[in-house]
C-alpha cells in the first residue's frame, strides 16, 4: 500500500482571495468560520469549533465561531492565531499584479493565509504546531477570552496583526470610557430657566484634551481621543443629556489614566469604563526587526496559550481605511518568516 501524499502546497493569495469573499463583519463570523474549518479539516487537520456567543448589542442571532486545527492527539509546542472579523464596512476583494485590496486583506484575512501555510510547512517537518483563529477582536475579544478557557498546552503563541512584518517588542493597552452629562431642557430663548448637558460635556471635553498622557522612553506616549459625541434634541433646545466615547492607548498601569479621567468630569459627568485591555511587553527574536504596536491585540486575552509573540504582513496605517492593501510579495515573506520563528522557537 502506497503512502499518502502530502497536501499540495497552499498559495496563500488565492487563499486570502477566498478568506475577503464573506463579510465577515464582527458579530457576523459564522460563514468564514464554517470556511476555514471545512478548509483545513480536507488538509488533514483535526478541527474544533467553538461558539462564541452573540451579545445583544450586536442584533444578531447568526453563529459565530472560533476555529482550532491541530494533529490528533498531539500537544501543540506553538500555536499560530489571529482573529476571522474585520471592521466595517465590507469592501469587496480586487486586485492588481502587485497588490491585493478590500476589507480584511492585511487585519487580518492574509495573515491568516500566511499561518495556515507556515503551520503547514512546520506540521510537514515534524514540529507540533496548531492554528486558532478567534471571532470578536475588532470589539471586544470576545472570541480570545472564550478561547482562553479551553488552552492545548502550547509553549508559545505567535499572535498575528499587521506590523509590516516587524516583530513587536511592546503592544499598547486599551481604556474606553463612556462620559455622560444630564441637565434640564428648556427654551433656548431662556437658558436661565434650563441646565444645558452639552455644555457641561463640552467642558469635560475640553479638560480630557489638556491632560498629559503617561509616557515610556522606549514606547511613546499613551494617546487620548474622543471617537463620538451626541446629544441634545435641536439647536433650540436647552439639551438635557449628552454623551462621548473616549478612548485612551495605555502604556502602563491604567490607575492613574483612570483617576485623572475621573477628576476631569468631576461635578459634570458620569463615567463610565467600559473596556480595558493591558499595556504587554513582548519577546524579542534575535535577528529579525522590531517595532512597537500602538494598537491593541488580543495577546492579553490569550494568557494561556503560552508566551506570546506578535507578528505578521501588512500596513496598520490602512487597516481601518477605505484603501486598505496587502502586497503580495510581503504575503509570501510572512509565510517564510513565520516558518523561520517557528523553527527558532522550537529548535
Amino acid at each position: 500500500m502506497m503512502d499518502p501524499q502530502p497536501p499540495i502546497p497552499i498559495d496563500p493569495i488565492e487563499l486570502t482571495r477566498e478568506l475577503c469573499e464573506f463579510d465577515s463583519t464582527t458579530y457576523q463570523e459564522g460563514a468564514v468560520g464554517d470556511f476555514l474549518a471545512s478548509f483545513l479539516l480536507d488538509r488533514g487537520w483535526e478541527v474544533e469549533k467553538a461558539p462564541v456567543p452573540q451579545p445583544p448589542e450586536s442584533r444578531q442571532t447568526g453563529p459565530r465561531w472560533n476555529v482550532y486545527a491541530g494533529v490528533i492527539g498531539q500537544t501543540p509546542d506553538l500555536v499560530f492565531s489571529t482573529h476571522m472579523d474585520t471592521v466595517p464596512p465590507y469592501i469587496p476583494f480586487h486586485e492588481d499584479a502587485e497588490f491585493m485590496y478590500g476589507r480584511g486583506v492585511s487585519d487580518a484575512k492574509g495573515i491568516v493565509a500566511a499561518q495556515v501555510a507556515a503551520a503547514e510547512a512546520l506540521r510537514a517537518e515534524g514540529f507540533r504546531v496548531g492554528l486558532l483563529f478567534v471571532s470578536g477582536e475588532e470589539r471586544d475579544s470576545a472570541g480570545a477570552k472564550v478561547a482562553n478557557q479551553s488552552p492545548k498546552g502550547s509553549r508559545f503563541l505567535i499572535n498575528g496583526e499587521p506590523t509590516d512584518n516587524r516583530l513587536a517588542l511592546a503592544s499598547k493597552g486599551a481604556l474606553r470610557a463612556v462620559f455622560r452629562s444630564t441637565g434640564k431642557m428648556a427654551h433656548s430663548a431662556y437658558p436661565e430657566l434650563g441646565d444645558s448637558a452639552v455644555h457641561k460635556l463640552v467642558e469635560v471635553l475640553a479638560r480630557l484634551l489638556a491632560l498629559p498622557m503617561p509616557l515610556l522612553d522606549d514606547v511613546g506616549p499613551g494617546t487620548l481621543n474622543i471617537g463620538q459625541i451626541q446629544g441634545g434634541h435641536a439647536p433650540n433646545v436647552i439639551a438635557d443629556k449628552a454623551e462621548a466615547q473616549v478612548l485612551v492607548r495605555l502604556v502602563g498601569d491604567s490607575a492613574p489614566v483612570r483617576a485623572a479621567l475621573v477628576e476631569a468630569a468631576a461635578g459634570l459627568a458620569e463615567v463610565d469604563f467600559t473596556l480595558e485591555i493591558p499595556f504587554v511587553r513582548l519577546r524579542a527574536v534575535p535577528g529579525l526587526p522590531t517595532m512597537i504596536a500602538k494598537f491593541t491585540t488580543d495577546i492579553p486575552q490569550l494568557s494561556n496559550w503560552g508566551e506570546p509573540l506578535l507578528l505578521g504582513p501588512g500596513s496598520i496605517h490602512v487597516a481601518h481605511t477605505p484603501d486598505e492593501k496587502l502586497a503580495k510579495k510581503e504575503l509570501i515573506e510572512a509565510v517564510e518568516l513565520y516558518t523561520k520563528v517557528g523553527k527558532q522557537l522550537l529548535a
